[in-house]
């Protein structure tokens, strides 16, 4: 199997923004599912059936191979959030970042 393989799901919109090929599923979406609600990728496709397994795992790829950037862009959209008066309530993915220092 081939590395281009794993990617033919992801593609990269012209801001920058991954997505899963084909569907209106940004990798985003499935890393805070993995990340808020721990939940594997077995259960992520419990969740969303309309996604393949092979589509979930090389989103959860895509975010294990860019760790940091993922967690930068979760931290800075809580923290745009909050400024916007969002709430503010303790989530597992808030407890996550501020353990990790990325939120505040």
């Amino acid at each position: 199997m081939t590395t281009a393989a794993l990617s033919r799901h992801i593609v990269i919109d012209d801001h920058g923004v991954a997505w899963l090929e084909g569907t209106n599923v940004k990798v985003l979406e499935i890393v805070l599912d993995h990340v808020a609600h721990g939940w594997s990728a077995e259960e992520i496709a419990r969740q969303h059936p309309e996604l393949s397994l092979g589509q979930i795992h090389s989103a959860l790829s895509c975010f294990h191979d860019n760790r940091i950037e993922f967690e930068e862009t979760i931290a800075e959209s809580y923290e745009s959030a909050k400024v916007f008066g969002e709430t503010s309530v303790d989530t597992p993915l808030r407890r996550k970042l501020r353990a990790k220092g990325l939120l505040h």
